[in-house]
């Protein structure tokens, strides 16, 4: 299996339930594009490839009974478990997914195609894929035209170091041609309401690169995030926020 980066491990291990609390979930429009542009139904084979601890698989098991998680983490797969019994979770990489050639309707990559995006990852999705089968990527991304959101960038910017990231659009280099069209992208608009422990404070802490920090840097980073909610003034005394994201989902078509 291939070793999978320090931030995801470490980070994701020890925030595995911080993840589950803070991360958003999904706008309902992915339920129509998930249907339409994937062609998932009920009797389509799913693969949730970077599962976690299963936010997006909850939205993928009305559609398809024929469902089944591939995650790394083992602390990310007990949360998983713990949530989704019925739904089968396997260890398993991008690079050395367990599951047999052509056995899959469609591969789904939630908030995790960046941490692999490479021609052998890219390569296992197409072994794994039926032929006309479909790779759906689908990134909640913050809407930093809000001031406060953008602020929340700022602080959490320098911890980032060689993490694979989103926002860098590196992980659209392995789309060569060679086993998958070009990504096509589809929008929603999204907004995560809670208050501020789980949408501000939880979500921050549960980032990968965040979580992995020592003791000292996490304390600095989290004293930052409380003043920003104490003093920031479409933040401060709100019971509930509304947390701004772009939900860009892309559509990838296997070549034969």
């Amino acid at each position: 299996m291939t070793v999978v980066h320090n931030a995801a491990q470490v980070g994701f291990s020890t925030q595995a339930g911080a993840y589950t609390q803070g991360r958003p979930d999904y706008p309902h429009e992915l339920n129509t594009w998930l249907r339409g542009a994937l062609g998932i139904g009920a009797t389509s084979a799913v693969v949730d490839l970077g599962a976690g601890t299963g936010k997006f698989t909850r939205l993928l098991k009305p559609l398809t009974e024929h469902l089944i998680g591939v995650e790394p983490v083992h602390a990310m797969r007990s949360e998983f478990a713990a949530h989704l019994p019925d739904v089968r979770i396997v260890p398993g990489t991008a690079q050395s997914i367990p599951l047999p050639d052509s056995s899959a309707d469609a591969v789904v990559c939630a908030q995790a195609f960046h941490w692999f995006a490479d021609s052998a990852a890219l390569a296992q999705i197409h072994r794994v894929l039926k032929p006309g089968g479909k790779l759906g990527l689908v990134w909640n991304v913050r809407d930093e035209s809000v001031d406060w959101v953008a602020e929340i960038t700022r602080i959490i910017t320098p911890y980032e170091g060689d993490t694979p990231r989103f926002h860098t659009g590196n992980w659209r280099l392995p789309f060569d041609g060679r086993y998958f069209s070009a990504p096509e992208m589809t929008c929603f608009n999204y907004s995560h309401t809670g208050n501020a422990e789980t949408v501000i404070m939880n979500r921050f802490l549960s980032v990968s690169f965040i979580a992995a920090l020592p003791a000292a840097e996490k304390a600095t980073v989290t004293e930052q995030l409380r003043e920003l909610i104490n003093t920031h003034p479409a933040l401060r005394g709100r019971e509930t926020i509304a947390f701004p994201y772009q939900t860009q989902a892309y559509l990838c078509r296997r070549l034969a």
